[in-house]
């Protein structure tokens, strides 16, 4: 009895571990990294001082979405490098930003998808007269930053200025990480 107690409780170990091993095998790893739906607006810095507000429609696949943008000042970063660290590996970074003159806007646009999108911005100058009414049709960027098996990215970016609407940087792109 106690050689047959002993063999079923090593089978349920040996099956235990089987089915533990199994589970251990190398595969994609995926950062837990989301991203907004959203249109991104940039006035670019030789027509910034020319503008007090924007609203901007943004239509895609029959639906559409619509808002008066907070205007907040752009900024560029600067990459300050990286310091010494332990023996690990891991390494104390830095960067900095200044504001680079810009104004910068997002209107939220769930479902995006990367189907084109008609974008028409409108708004006001500084004396509250009113802007160009201003469209574009353009399609939004797809990317893999982290490979296919992870999932893409679209990124919906416009930059405003006297010419009108272009296709221009997107939302700020998830960085990868760096090499441990």
């Amino acid at each position: 009895m106690r050689k047959s107690a002993a063999a079923v409780a090593l089978t349920g170990i040996s099956l235990t571990g089987a089915l533990l091993m199994s589970g251990c095998r190398a595969g994609t790893v995926c950062p837990a990294i989301g991203q907004a739906p959203l249109v991104a607006l940039t006035v670019a810095k030789d027509y910034a001082a020319s503008v007090r507000t924007v609203h901007l429609r943004a239509c895609q696949a029959g639906r559409c979405a619509e808002a008066d943008l907070q205007l907040v000042p752009g900024y560029t970063t600067v990459d300050q490098g990286c310091g010494p660290g332990p023996e690990d590996g891991e390494r104390p970074c830095s960067a900095s930003s200044s504001p680079d003159g810009t104004l910068r806007g997002m209107l939220m646009f769930d479902g995006l998808t990367g189907d084109s999108i008609e974008a028409t911005s409108t708004g006001t100058d500084p004396g509250g007269l009113p802007l160009p009414v201003r469209t574009l049709t353009f399609t939004p960027r797809v990317a893999y930053p982290f490979g296919e098996k992870c999932g893409r990215f679209i990124t919906a970016g416009l930059v405003l200025d006297a010419g009108g609407l272009r296709q221009g940087p997107e939302a700020p792109a998830p960085v990868r990480p760096a090499p441990g």
